[in-house]
C-alpha cells in the first residue's frame, strides 16, 4: 500500500499544479474542520474527495480504503465515549442522557445520548482532516513537500532525517516482504508454533539487514563527500491555476460563512 500511494503522488492528474498551491489549500481546510461545526466538517471531507479522486484522478477503491482504516481508529475509541456508568443511587441523574441500560451490581452501565453525540462529531472532524491529510498525501510527492519546508525556513537537518526515515520505511516493508514470502515457501507458518519461531527469525534477521543497509549508506554518503545536507535537484514544471484558486478561495469563504452563520444563530437562540 504504501509503495502503491507513492507512486500514485507521482503519477495523479494534479502532478504538474505547484505543491505549494496544493499545501495552502489542504491547510487551509484543516484549520477550518478543526474549528468548524459538524456540517462544515462533512461538505469539507465531501469536497476533498472531490479533488482527490476526480480531479487528481486517484482510484476511489484505494480512497475509500485508507478512509476506512482512519474510520477503524475512530470505531476504537467510540466505546469510551458512548457507555457510560453511575451508582444506582444516582440514577435519577442520568435519565434523560440514558438511551438504554442495564443494571450490573450495584451499577448502571447505560449508552449516552452525550456521548453518542460526541462520537458523531468527533467522526465528522477526523474525516474532515483525514481527507485534507490524504490529499497531500496522494497528489504531492514526498520529496518535494520536504522541499516546500525548506523554501518556508523548515531547518534543513530536519529535512534530511525525515528523508531518510522515509526511504527507510520502504527498505523496511521491501525486507519483510522478501523473508516472508520465503519463509512461507518453506512452510514456516503451517503451524501456531513453527509460525512463532518463523516470526521470531523474521524479525532479527529483518533488524541485522536494516543494520547492515544502514552501515552501506552511511558508508557511501562518506565515500560522496557528504557534509551534512541532502543535495536533491528537482525541477521546477509547476504552473499555478487561477481556476482552482478561485475555487479554493470561494469555496473557503463559502464553509467560513456557514459556520458563522450555523454560530449565529445558535447564539441567537440562547
Amino acid at each position: 500500500m504504501s509503495l502503491q500511494i507513492d507512486t500514485l503522488a507521482y503519477t495523479n492528474r494534479l502532478r504538474w499544479l505547484a505543491p505549494e498551491q496544493k499545501l495552502l489549500f489542504a491547510i487551509a481546510l484543516l484549520i477550518i474542520a478543526a474549528f468548524s461545526h459538524s456540517l462544515v466538517q462533512v461538505l469539507i471531507a465531501v469536497w476533498m474527495s472531490t479533488w482527490t479522486i476526480i480531479y487528481a484522478g486517484i482510484p476511489s477503491k484505494i480512497y475509500f480504503k485508507l478512509v476506512y482504516v482512519a474510520t477503524l481508529f475512530w470505531l476504537t475509541s467510540l466505546p469510551a465515549l458512548v457507555i457510560n456508568g453511575v451508582n444506582i443511587s444516582n440514577l435519577h441523574l442520568v435519565q434523560t442522557d440514558s438511551v438504554a441500560g442495564l443494571d450490573i451490581g450495584s451499577y448502571y452501565v447505560y449508552i449516552s445520548i452525550h456521548g453518542i453525540e460526541q462520537g458523531f462529531m468527533i467522526l465528522t472532524r477526523a474525516i474532515a482532516s483525514v481527507s485534507c491529510l490524504y490529499f497531500i498525501m496522494l497528489t504531492i510527492p514526498f520529496t518535494e513537500l520536504l522541499q516546500v519546508l525548506r523554501r518556508v525556513g523548515f531547518p534543513v537537518l530536519l529535512t534530511d532525517l525525515l528523508l531518510l526515515m522515509y526511504r527507510f520505511i520502504f527498505i523496511l516493508l521491501n525486507t519483510s516482504a522478501e523473508l516472508w514470502i520465503a519463509q512461507q515457501a518453506r512452510g514456516g507458518y503451517c503451524s501456531f508454533n513453527i509460525g512463532m519461531k518463523s516470526l521470531a527469525l523474521l524479525i532479527g534477521q529483518l533488524l541485522k539487514r536494516t543494520i547492515e543497509n544502514y552501515r552501506q549508506v552511511s558508508l557511501s554518503l562518506a565515500s560522496r563527500g557528504f557534509n551534512g545536507e541532502f543535495k536533491v535537484w528537482h525541477p521546477h514544471r509547476y504552473h499555478l491555476s487561477k481556476r482552482y484558486a478561485i475555487e479554493a478561495v470561494i469555496g473557503c469563504a463559502l464553509l467560513v460563512a456557514l459556520d458563522w452563520y450555523n454560530y449565529a444563530t445558535v447564539f441567537t437562540r440562547i
